[in-house]
């Protein structure tokens, strides 16, 4: 019966819902339809699909999922447009029926085969070159960040509609984002709880001591450690407002109000900053003494990874060769053996367990790991700053007596502020190994995009070096895969070192790490602020944890 329904779907006899279609766990479905469509736009797709460099399981999402879609649209190929892949794609990802993917995953279909039709023209020269370009909404405008929040009132609404879009020409997206956060959510709504029929901002007694009593508590009932900004986020509205009705009296007048925010709530603001540095330095001490051991681990598994990968080219498919003392058999599959790119994975069979490892996937993401890794503690990068790295950022300069040095020119972020590293010998090691490995495969470090995830933007193609090829698509990196590397090191090492247990890291350790590093070696502080790109003394010396062997020593 399974069968059967398989080929009436395949000759279009049955033409199923997408639930019923997925309800179904065909074997070679995709080889039937295409014998029995008999599209030579569809042989030429498959040919396309094969010949890019991606793992077998993205060949087999790419085939599938356009068959799929044709099955279930009832259409031929040439008849598939974006928006119609985009629906296939969206109501798969709403029903959990994406393949290869858990139901709770929330990824979509048809991201593999979205870039083959684009090479093939399919698609019109002005679409997205990946349906990730196609699906990400970018920046929202200040009526869409507002409503999201859904205020009872449509004059505060509006007001506060207005506010957002006069703030936003003087800070960046994700500043307006937490903007919209603290005055919407942890303000507005929490004042409406308790007056739901609230319609200007001047607020009883009452009202103000509950939202400072909900600000206090987070929604899981732990206390709330950083409530400094909601309560600044408010105090500079009402003072905002007051500024500018002075000049726009018949906007901004009706909505001039006393600040729920007294001179006595700011009084501990810098005693609550000092207890936040406390708590960051505290956090410094614990973890810096053990950052040789993240190294030397990411240092070894990279290194080790790497003799393996070696050792199993060296000898061909069906021999046995030694890693590790570790007895292990050359293998490939069926689609592996009829590619000839520098792509080919490599596999390989452990004599002792059985087991299949890909040896060449494992080997890449040893590499990333420790090239995250050490990059982050030799040059107190930013998370972005390490995703926006191109291969221009890399820089020559000869001194007077005709050294010369490399530099690590960091191009504007937080600070909007370039600057420039002197890199170590062990940081321009990393570098070189990073650009090494981008020529040995592609002849030179390709150009890509990259998605801003603060800023919510696309960057223009450039060649960044913290890059990777994700189901036959080259893309950058983005900071939360370089924390996902981050936690996959530290997790391995805490099932052997006990003080790794229990213990997160972020990638904004390795930045304090290495401003500590430098002003406790005995740099100028100031000299200590200029390489870490931080413009006020002050930041430095909360990003700098003091040993008491440093204390003792001076």
């Amino acid at each position: 019966m399974n069968t059967a329904a398989g080929y009436a779907f395949a000759i279009r006899l049955v033409q199923p819902s997408l639930l019923a279609f997925r309800s179904y766990n065909f074997l070679h479905y995709t080889d039937i339809f295409r014998e029995t469509a008999r599209d030579k736009l569809l042989d030429e797709f498959f040919e396309r699909s094969n010949a890019r460099p991606m793992a077998q399981k993205s060949h087999r999402q790419s085939r599938f999922d356009i068959c799929a879609a044709l099955t279930v649209y009832g259409i031929e190929l040439a008849d598939l447009t974006r928006e119609g892949l985009l629906h296939y794609a969206t109501e798969s990802r709403k029903h959990g029926v994406t393949l290869g993917e858990h139901p709770a995953g929330g990824c979509f279909a048809g991201m593999k085969c979205w870039p083959v039709l684009v090479d093939v023209g399919h698609f019109p020269e002005s679409a997205p070159r990946s349906m990730r370009s196609a699906v990400v909404r970018g920046q929202r405008s200040a009526d869409e960040l507002v409503d999201r929040h859904q205020i009872r009132n449509p004059d505060v609404r509006d007001l506060f509609v207005d506010y957002i879009a006069r703030r936003r020409a003087e800070v960046d997206y994700s500043t307006l984002q937490a903007l919209v956060h603290n005055l919407v959510e942890l303000f507005w709504k929490v004042i409406e709880e308790v007056r739901p029929d609230q319609a200007d901002l001047r607020l009883d007694e009452e009202a103000i001591t509950h939202w400072r009593e909900r600000l206090a508590v987070r929604p899981d009932g732990k206390p709330r450690q950083h409530v400094d900004a909601p309560v600044v986020a408010v105090r500079a509205l009402y003072l905002d407002i007051h500024t500018w009705a002075v000049a726009e009296p018949e906007r901004w007048g009706q909505w001039t109000a006393p600040c729920p925010v007294r001179d006595a709530d700011l009084r501990w603001f810098h005693v609550r900053r000092r207890r936040v540095q406390e708590r960051m330095a505290n956090r410094t001490r614990e973890r810096q003494p053990v950052l040789p051991v993240l190294s030397q681990h990411v240092n070894g598994q990279w290194q080790q990874q790497r003799k393996l990968l070696e050792a199993a080219r060296a000898v061909g498919l069906g021999e046995e060769f030694t890693g590790d003392g570790v007895t292990w058999q050359r293998a490939a599959s069926r689609s592996d053996l009829a590619r000839t790119d520098a792509a080919t994975p490599v596999r390989a069979i452990n004599r002792e367990t059985g087991k299949l490892a890909e040896l060449s996937h494992t080997e890449n993401q040893a590499f990333w790991q420790w090239a995250v890794v050490e990059t982050l503690r030799l040059a107190g990068l930013r998370a972005e700053e390490l995703t926006e790295s191109t291969h221009l950022s890399v820089r020559n300069y000869q001194r007077a007596n005709g050294e010369v040095v490399a530099l690590l020119v960091v191009s504007p972020s937080k600070t909007d502020r370039e600057r420039v590293i002197p890199m170590s010998g062990e940081l321009f090691h990393v570098i070189a190994q990073i650009i090494r490995r981008h020529v040995s495969i592609h002849d030179t470090v390709p150009v890509c995009t990259r998605y801003d995830l603060h800023e919510k933007v696309w960057s223009e193609p450039l060649p960044y070096l913290f890059q990777v090829r994700f189901g036959g698509e080259i893309r950058a990196m983005s900071a939360t895969t370089m924390s996902r590397m981050i936690r996959r090191a530290t997790d391995a090492l805490a099932v052997t070192q006990p003080q790794f247990a229990g213990i997160k890291w972020s990638s904004h350790d390795f930045r304090r790490f290495y401003a500590t590093e430098l002003v406790n070696n005995g740099l100028p502080i100031h000299i200590g602020a200029a390489l870490p790109g931080q413009t006020n003394l002050q930041t430095t010396r909360g990003y700098v944890a003091v040993f008491n062997d440093d204390v003792v020593a001076h």
